[in-house]
């Protein structure tokens, strides 16, 4: 009954992501998501450091690369992150926290409740 009770919490876990990334793709401004998708990929891969390129990120927002281009400029002019060729540098947790909608703590919330 246990592995029942945390598949369905996994899966009550990934409805709220799907549910909360679709309202914040409808609504939210670019560099904003993208600070809440940079949060998101460093808590999965607990590591500051991600191998992320620009063709990847304008996928998993829904815009073209050079919205990316634009978005990335802008957060590593505020010296947030360090952006190279595909390895992107999470510098300013705090100040990427700031500047991502009130989704990444909304799933982040959800998913701590869920799963632990």
């Amino acid at each position: 009954m246990a592995l029942l009770t945390l598949i369905v919490r996994h899966a009550q876990a990934q409805a709220t992501l799907s549910e909360q990334s679709a309202a914040c793709n409808a609504v939210h401004h670019v560099e904003a998501r993208l600070c809440r998708w940079l949060l998101m990929s460093r808590d999965r891969a607990g590591a500051n450091m991600l191998p992320l390129t620009q063709e990847f990120l304008s996928f998993m927002l829904g815009v073209q690369r050079t919205t990316v281009t634009a978005a990335a400029r802008s957060l590593q002019s505020a010296g947030l992150i360090r952006y190279s060729r595909g390895r992107l540098e999470l510098l300013d947790i705090a100040g990427l926290e700031e500047g991502a909608c009130e989704c990444y703590a909304t799933v982040k919330q959800c998913t701590e409740e869920l799963l632990g």
